[in-house]
């Protein structure tokens, strides 16, 4: 391993480790041990593949335990949390800001353990709302969990529903194709967005799906990297319960 390599993994993981300790000093406690656990593991290999220096080593090691030993408080805070019930998170989503993709928002709570999600969002319609949920279901299969079945509840485009009705059904074969299965249901009444995974998470955004700003053409920054796209500003809410929902 080449030593611009080696650099190249120690400056990855003290920006990792740098946005843990920002994350953990936030209270997002979840995300936060994700990024110490990213962290730990680039700084592992950096001292495996090319640190030769005694002093250096003893420097590593002492940063390593440091960082493993508050990852373990947190995750026994966490942990504790989550078995009284009283788990709760909220992260605020700026006007404009961007860095949340579903991808970044969604990852920490995807545990190797989730098979089952629900999402309730009366707002999966129009054709750009519909992208999103597409989106959505690809970030589950991409995921290194297996989820099996996902469980769309939303309203009807009163509208235009035959639009509605024949993306769904085109996106309910081709994840059938990928071996998941799309449960739709339809509501009437259906206001709040909720989405909930069978591992025990409930988070909860303001906006739904929908938080993404039209982009601001199609060959400007953040039309395909959602990463880089501009958000509007709503609040997500991270909730716990032991017990998960059936429909």
């Amino acid at each position: 391993m080449t030593q611009s390599h080696v650099s190249g993994m120690e400056t990855s993981a003290i920006s990792v480790l740098k946005r843990a300790v920002e994350l953990d000093n936030s209270g997002r406690f979840q995300e936060s041990l994700v990024c110490y656990q990213e962290g730990i593991q680039l700084l592992m290999d950096v001292l495996k593949a090319a640190v030769k220096d005694d002093s250096k080593r003893g420097h590593y090691r002492e940063k390593i335990k440091g960082y493993m030993d508050r990852a373990e408080q947190i995750k026994a805070h966490v942990n504790q949390l989550k078995e009284d019930g009283k788990y709760h998170e909220q992260i605020r989503i700026a006007e404009d800001a961007t860095g949340y993709s579903y991808e970044a928002l969604f990852k920490p709570y995807m545990s190797s353990l989730l098979t089952e999600v629900w999402v309730e969002d009366p707002y999966i319609r129009h054709t750009h709302q519909l992208y999103n949920f597409l989106r959505f279901c690809e970030m589950l299969l991409k995921a290194s969990c297996k989820v099996k079945k996902i469980h769309l509840l939303t309203s009807q485009d009163e509208a235009d529903s035959s639009q509605q009705s024949s993306a769904l059904a085109e996106l309910k074969q081709s994840l059938s194709a990928q071996g998941l299965t799309l449960d739709l249901q339809y509501s009437s009444t259906i206001h709040d967005r909720e989405i909930r995974f069978d591992n025990g998470w409930i988070i909860k955004i303001g906006r739904g799906l929908d938080y993404f700003k039209r982009h601001k053409g199609r060959f400007s920054v953040g039309y395909c990297d959602y990463d880089l796209r501009q958000c509007h500003e709503t609040n997500v809410d991270i909730f716990h319960t032991k017990h998960t929902k059936t429909l």
